[in-house]
């Protein structure tokens, strides 16, 4: 029944259905339970839709183990690495709202090969070219439209049409030679690549327009890059009314297919569908060196709260608009200061366990309470904005929400007076979770022990037990927050708060162990290792905190993105092993402990390299090489 409801929701896709046949599948899916298949990114999937995963993303069948691989449809029969998946919309978060998907396995198999000639100023900063690419490039590039990876968009009430973006460097690689030598000096100046993440969109008569706006910029204070200039590359022509309308600048009726027009990010702009046939073009954008770039802390929160409304949209469709009002005025914000944004805020109360607090993304609110702490705050707004998981389940989805316009943030206090709170983490000794092991004994192995073979004082056994403590123990003891099954656990030690501030501490590597070993009944010490316990981690990377109490309020402001730099976390499940006495008996517990290691983990802060282990072939010299694990790792 399970690939019958896969095989038949690309069917309903690719064609026309009618409201009856289309009513009756929704119907059979949300009857549908199903456990997830595989976990990708920090997303539980499953091959097909159900009640609970009902958001289609497409990856590399690559990232999905090999014994469930198959299941998953491949929606193109040009990309047949590409896997169809469906996730739980509950899960997303900023870092998954879109899908990016591979396409450089397509793009390497032809000469990408391509000029830009023929150039127009249409107006101030408004370029227009002629693209000529390779005979096989062309064709290529033609084909995107029919990748059936369109997806329908977040805000797609703003945008019409239909889009996907995918990820090039190959593509970019060329159109960035192609726009190194077309560009005018004017505008070359500390040009430097073509961004390689792209959106293919596409657009029937009769769609509506994508409404005017401004495309937000890109920065990357790391690399110093930024960009200005948007670029959009037609693979089909047409004319519009107009096609393209660039705000005081442009406006293009007719455009051919395979013209590229390159304009200033200042300029808003919108477009329309073809009258006469299929709009399909490709939107990238132009980077440069930086240069001088002032730091405007209000952008960061405006993106902060655009980006928080927008993961809030999947539970209320209608806060989309709002966070569109934010990113264009972000947008415009990056050229001009921050000036004015919609009449009204917009903020959500939510209650979590008895915790009831507002937010808007930037800004979190919780009632001072002598039951809640400061850190606990500092942790629910972490669970919070990247929507961890609980049990399987993301954070917002177990929250109960309501959505508040006003004219500012003055209510709040009064509205949260009376909001009893209470503390919802516990507390744990995060060394419970380690025992110390059994001395070791006098023994060499199973095959030449007399008088019964005990695995818990077994020097190798032990050696390696330690060894996956201390993997264990890299993840565990530095993160701030552990999720044991559906409860939360607190490390009040990670959360230091001074002055005005919450500083969030992150994990520190432990160094490796190895060791040589002699076995000769066919069992290995790995055989004698398996999981004690499963205990989700959050790692997280992120700017201190500001932190302040008054009316009654703790007022927490989380500045993620600072209009100059990104953030990361990281959520993971940590096997803690134990040692066990008979491997053989059991094959399921057999090496258990090395297939629960999430291989994302496995880096140069924390390597553990289970395959290099055990050497049954030379037991001679099994020293740990530190610098073949460097080469590794780099």
């Amino acid at each position: 029944m399970s690939v019958e409801l896969r095989d038949r929701f690309f069917a309903l896709s690719a064609g026309p259905a009618s409201a009856e046949e289309a009513a009756r599948y929704r119907a059979e899916v949300d009857a549908t339970d199903a456990a997830p298949a595989a976990t990708v990114n920090g997303l539980d999937v499953c091959w097909h839709p159900s009640a609970r995963f009902k958001a289609v993303r497409f990856i590399d069948a690559e990232h999905l183990d090999e014994r469930v691989r198959e299941l998953f449809a491949r929606p193109s029969a040009d990309a047949p690495y590409l896997a169809a998946v469906f996730a739980d919309p509950h899960e997303l978060s900023f870092r998954t709202f879109e899908n990016i998907v591979p396409l450089d396995r397509l793009f390497e198999a032809v000469p990408l090969e391509m000029e830009l000639v023929e150039r127009a100023e249409r107006a101030e900063g408004v370029l227009a070219f002629s693209l000529r690419p390779s005979e096989q490039a062309r064709d290529l590039l033609t084909r995107l439209d029919g990748l059936n990876l369109y997806l329908p968009p977040l805000n797609a009430a703003s945008r019409g049409g239909e889009r996907f973006i995918f990820h090039s460097a190959l593509l970019a690689e060329a159109l960035t030679a192609a726009a190194a030598d077309a560009l005018p000096p004017s505008v070359a100046e500390g040009f430097s690549h073509v961004n390689p993440v792209f959106r293919c969109n596409g657009f029937e008569p009769g769609d509506a327009n994508f409404h005017l706006h401004r495309d937000t910029p890109y920065y990357d204070a790391a690399r110093g890059h930024v960009s200005r200039y948007t670029m959009l590359l037609y693979l089909t022509g047409g004319t519009g009314s107009p096609a393209l309308d660039l705000a005081g600048g442009a406006a293009f009726g007719e455009i051919d297919a395979f013209t590229c027009v390159i304009f200033d990010q200042r300029y808003e702009h919108e477009g329309a569908p073809y009258l006469d046939g299929r709009k399909v073009f490709l939107r990238t954008e132009l980077i440069f060196a930086a240069g001088e770039i002032s730091e405007e802390p209000e952008i960061g929160a405006l993106f902060s709260k655009a980006c928080y409304l927008t993961g809030e949209s999947v539970f209320a469709p209608e806060l989309a608009r709002h966070a569109d009002a934010y990113y264009n005025q972000v947008a415009a914000a990056h050229w001009g200061g921050s000036g004015s944004g919609p009449a009204r805020e917009t903020f959500v109360h939510k209650e979590f366990r008895g915790v009831h607090f507002v937010a808007n993304g930037y800004d979190f609110w919780f009632p001072k309470s002598d039951a809640l702490s400061a850190a606990e705050c500092a942790a629910i707004t972490l669970l919070d904005y990247f929507n961890c998981k609980l049990g399987g389940t993301g954070f917002r989805a177990l929250c109960r929400t309501e959505v508040i316009e006003a004219d500012d943030a003055g209510w709040i206090p009064a509205f949260l007076r009376d909001k009893h709170s209470r503390s919802v983490m516990t507390r744990v000794d995060k060394s419970a979770f380690f025992p110390e092991p059994e001395r070791a004994g006098s023994m060499c192995c199973p095959f030449h022990t007399a008088g019964g073979f005990d695995p818990t004082r077994f020097d190798e056994v032990i050696d390696l037990y330690t060894d996956a403590q201390s993997f264990a123990k890299a993840h565990i003891l530095p993160a701030p927050i552990l999720m044991l099954g559906e409860d939360v656990a607190l490390d009040p030690d990670r959360f230091v708060i001074r002055d005005n501030l919450i500083h969030v501490l992150g994990r520190k590597a432990l160094t490796p162990v190895n060791f040589a070993a002699c076995w000769n009944d066919e069992s290995i010490p790995e055989d004698y290792l398996t999981v004690a316990a499963k205990v989700g981690v959050e790692q997280f990377l992120v700017p201190p905190i500001i932190y302040n109490e008054s009316d009654g309020c703790r007022h927490l402001r989380f500045d993620f993105f600072r209009n100059s730099w990104m953030v990361g976390h990281r959520q993971a499940t940590i096997p803690i092993p134990r040692i066990i006495e008979l491997a053989w008996a059991d094959p399921e517990t057999s090496h258990a402990w090395r297939r629960e290691v999430d291989e994302s983990l496995i880096d140069a802060d924390t390597p553990l390299e289970p395959s290099d282990l055990w050497d049954d072939e030379d037991d001679e010299d099994d020293d740990w090489d530190e610098d073949d694990e460097d080469e590794e790792h780099s």
